[in-house]
């Protein structure tokens, strides 16, 4: 008998204005590419155990901003998407994924969710802290290329197989103090975290760029999901 695909639960955006969850699609293609099965998590559900009962896999996906009052930030001009139903069931959902240690790939948004559940903090708006010398973000909020450093010892580096690439970023905020138990996988030449990663965790990921968009060409950020979707089938079979 064939075994079934491991299923990965992915959290979609916040209701847009016509009462529509969605998320883009650059999320499923990876999955689907690297072999697994997609369940869409929306915001607004009471009870995260019961996906957590049903999936093999989270991906905490990008998106809007966190309250800043969720991590004793101000507030800024630039702040937008902010959604209470959003922020409250993926922080549930990003506690229960770390106790139970179901494999877990958190991107740009998601990476920042771990990191305040956890304790840390977030820079309200990256520019004013780092400058311009490397666009995180093209305007008006656009997705734009620039180069990533892995640590050489860490997990990140051995599932990309590269030190160094070109990843697309998307993202005008990025986390500022670390929480204790993560620990610094990837930065930007500014210094930016790009990545972190929890020591101990079976399997969890979390990185500032956006993998998805270029996964369907570029072997390197597609590598993220395979592992992914692997690291579920194990979870599955075990």
């Amino acid at each position: 008998m064939t075994m079934p695909r491991a299923l990965i639960g992915v959290t979609t955006y916040g209701r847009n204005g016509q009462g529509e969850f969605h998320l883009p699609g650059e999320y499923v293609d990876a999955v689907r590419r690297a072999g697994g099965s997609v369940a869409l998590l929306p915001p607004g559900e009471g009870e995260p155990d019961d996906w957590l009962a049903r999936v093999d896999g989270v991906i905490l996906s990008g998106g809007g901003d966190i309250d800043p009052s969720r991590y004793g930030g101000a507030g800024h001009e630039t702040v937008y998407m902010v959604d209470a139903d959003r922020d409250r069931t993926e922080f549930e959902l990003a506690k229960r994924t770390l106790a139970s240690g179901l494999p877990t790939l958190a991107i740009c948004r998601g990476a920042q969710v771990l990191n305040v559940v956890l304790g840390g903090t977030i820079h309200v708006h990256l520019p004013d802290v780092v400058g311009a010398e490397v666009a995180h973000r093209a305007p008006p909020r656009e997705p734009t290329p620039h180069p990533v450093s892995v640590e050489a010892d860490s997990r990140l580096a051995g599932i990309l197989g590269e030190r160094q690439f070109e990843a697309a970023s998307w993202h005008h905020q990025a986390i500022d103090r670390v929480a204790a138990p993560l620990r610094v996988a990837a930065r930007a030449s500014d210094g930016t975290i790009e990545a972190v990663e929890l020591p101990g965790h079976p399997w969890l990921v979390a990185v500032q760029w956006h993998p998805e968009l270029t996964a369907g060409h570029d072997p390197i950020q597609q590598r993220l999901f395979d592992a992914l979707v692997a690291a579920a089938a194990d979870a599955r079979s075990a």
